[in-house]
């Protein structure tokens, strides 16, 4: 089998790069390892940047989102027992960003790639990516208990920093930057309304919180714990208690998060990592296959995104020119908003998180920083701005 693009990995971008080439009439095949129900089940990130729904909408994704995602006009900041509230329209132009679990844009773009998209096989386990080189680039894969062959005019990698793509670009070639954090988010699904409007974050002296959503009547919530925690040995109720306690207000001594059954429980550890360059010969990766970002600042789906928005644009381009201009820039391209994201996620995470055997005197520059974000204007602006997220380039700088 032959196809113009050869995508491997049915998470966001891998969906979403194949719809986006399929509104451009470029066809492709996409090839994802698990099966559909634990694709669409998969919990991942929430938060949508708006250049990330405006995608969605243009590419014919947008119904549901527009009529079940929650569109946020800012986040509090809770430190030294006292809140502050940073409003995203007034400091970032207007932007915004939404509420739309990872899976529910996982469902969409499965149903509208199923019903008017190329070829979409789940249980297709790929093994190599060869001819990264050549004109021709080939996918070997197994599917349906038969190995298989497809070749493509251009392969993209979107199956993760464990997937067989990111091997393509010959390892004296790779260069890999990559940060560990000292410790790891305990992170719940809850049966219960959330306990605001918006996220909250909290900097206290016991560690980082999060209040998230995922509707309006399921909660995502967050801890900071010790690398190597057992989920097993957080009970429910020490959950709510260790984030009431992280969550309080001298303001407000009654305020309590809104409990409820909790459904899901799972331990995330924290790293940076980003790979260089986002490509070789004909093999180009995107999203997780090439950067990984802490998710406090909410950015891993949302620079997944980007990469393909900037890659089908390239792709696009190339397929009614002839021109592979965009193309040969697409890692540079990325690369940039790539480095601006991994600060700011950097940043958000060393803000906020106190790490182990953390001198008092790192502890009050974390105040201080935050101090500075509650009273300063422009550095209200600096955190609103890369929040919501910063403008989609489509070619590096001259």
């Amino acid at each position: 089998m032959h196809t113009t693009v050869g995508i491997i990995g049915g998470g966001p971008s891998g969906l979403l790069l194949a719809r986006l080439l399929h509104t451009a009439g470029i066809d492709s095949v996409l090839l994802e390892r698990r099966d559909r129900a634990y694709v669409e089940q998969r919990q991942r990130a929430g938060i949508l940047e708006q250049a990330t729904v405006d995608a969605l909408r243009a590419c014919g994704a947008g119904a549901r989102l527009d009529a079940e995602g929650m569109v946020h006009d800012g986040i509090e900041l809770r430190f030294d027992r006292r809140a502050h509230r940073v409003d995203f329209p007034s400091l970032a132009d207007g932007r915004r960003v939404t509420v739309y679990a990872q899976t529910e844009v996982v469902k969409d773009l499965i149903a509208l790639q199923l019903a008017e998209g190329g070829p979409l096989l789940f249980e297709a386990d790929v093994h190599a990516v060869e001819g990264a080189d050549t004109d021709r680039p080939l996918i070997r894969y197994t599917h349906e208990g038969q190995e298989q062959t497809l070749t493509c005019d251009y392969v993209v990698g979107c199956d993760g920093f464990h997937g067989v793509a990111r091997n393509a670009v010959p390892e004296h070639l790779r260069t890999t930057y990559e940060r560990v954090y000292p410790y790891s988010w305990l992170g719940i699904l809850a049966d219960a309304p959330p306990a605001a409007d918006e996220l909250i974050y909290a900097h206290s002296d016991r560690g980082f919180a999060l209040a998230s959503m995922r509707s309006p009547s399921v909660s995502r919530h967050y801890l900071q714990v010790p690398n190597g925690t057992d989920p097993a040995d957080w009970p429910d109720d020490r959950i709510w208690d260790e984030l009431d306690a992280r969550f309080a207000l001298d303001a407000d001594p009654g305020w309590r998060l809104k409990r409820g059954p909790v459904t899901a429980k799972s331990v995330l550890p924290m790293r940076s990592h980003v790979t260089e360059p986002m490509a070789y010969g004909r093999v180009l990766l995107a999203g997780d296959a090439a950067h990984i970002v802490p998710p406090t600042g909410a950015k891993g789906l949302n620079l997944a995104a980007a990469d393909v928005i900037v890659l089908a644009r390239a792709l696009t381009h190339w397929h009614t020119t002839g021109s592979t201009d965009l193309l040969e820039s697409y890692s540079d391209t990325c690369l940039r908003r790539v480095w601006r994201a991994e600060h700011f996620s950097y940043f958000m995470t060393t803000t906020l998180h106190t790490a182990p055997d953390q001198p008092p005197f790192e502890t009050r520059l974390q105040l201080s920083q935050l101090d500075r974000i509650a009273t300063s204007h422009h550095a209200a602006a600096e955190l609103a701005e890369n929040y919501t997220g910063l403008p989609l380039a489509t070619e590096p700088p001259a």
